[in-house]
């Protein structure tokens, strides 16, 4: 399996703004470019230029700083990727999913290029789910924990999981489940956490037993 080149640039910038780097360089590729002409374009980084250096370009990212009385303020840029070269995950233009009630973005890459979940409502078009963006000020993310049973075994430690709530969502087993080598079957009834910003995946926490659901 390639290199995941959206990932890659993802952690990069990620990174650089939890170092509180002011810049970022990556490779520039077709995808690169796209993804980043939209993070310029929607204010997520002050600006960016192209660089050459021994006949391969690079892309200098400069983060955004926001200043108060008291100096420097700092955001935290949330960029998370969803669709994997393992799993792709697609959506058509009206179950897009909307992040923090508009205030972050969705890239997807469709039939017309690499655009915005309001870009690709506005076309009436779907695609794959690159990633999502949004800002915060510094705070610990909030999870709900929600009940469901496994219906289907994925590769790659994933599980399908119908929530009591109908709603379906991917889950996946790491921590503790994943070290204590405790066994995931399709027909168990599990805890999942899952990011309010994504909700769509979690992580299976717990696997409840038949007395725990009888109680």
């Amino acid at each position: 399996m390639g290199r995941d080149t959206i990932a890659d640039i993802i952690t990069s910038i990620r990174n650089a703004d939890m170092d509180r780097k002011v810049t970022v360089r990556i490779a520039s590729t077709n995808i690169t470019e796209n993804i980043v002409k939209i993070l310029l374009r929607e204010g997520f980084i002050e600006n960016v230029r192209k660089h050459q250096e021994s006949n391969k370009y690079f892309l200098v990212l400069t983060l955004r700083h926001r200043r108060n009385r008291k100096g420097a303020y700092r955001t935290i840029l949330n960029l998370k990727r969803i669709s994997r070269p393992g799993l792709r995950i697609y959506s058509n233009y009206q179950r897009i999913p909307r992040i923090l009630g508009g205030m972050g973005i969705v890239i997807l890459s469709t039939s017309r290029g690499i655009m915005t979940d309001r870009e690709a409502r506005l076309e009436r078009i779907g695609g794959e789910i690159l990633c999502y963006i949004w800002v915060l000020p510094g705070m610990k993310e909030q999870k709900w924990i929600h009940e469901g049973l496994i219906t289907e075994s994925l590769p790659n430690g994933m599980f399908r999981v119908r929530l009591d709530n109908e709603n379906m969502i991917l889950g996946y087993v790491s921590g503790k489940i994943r070290r204590s080598f405790i066994r995931i079957l399709p027909g168990d009834r599990v805890k999942i956490e899952v990011s309010r910003y994504d909700s769509t995946k979690g992580r299976i926490i717990y696997r409840i037993r038949n007395k725990d659901s009888n109680n």
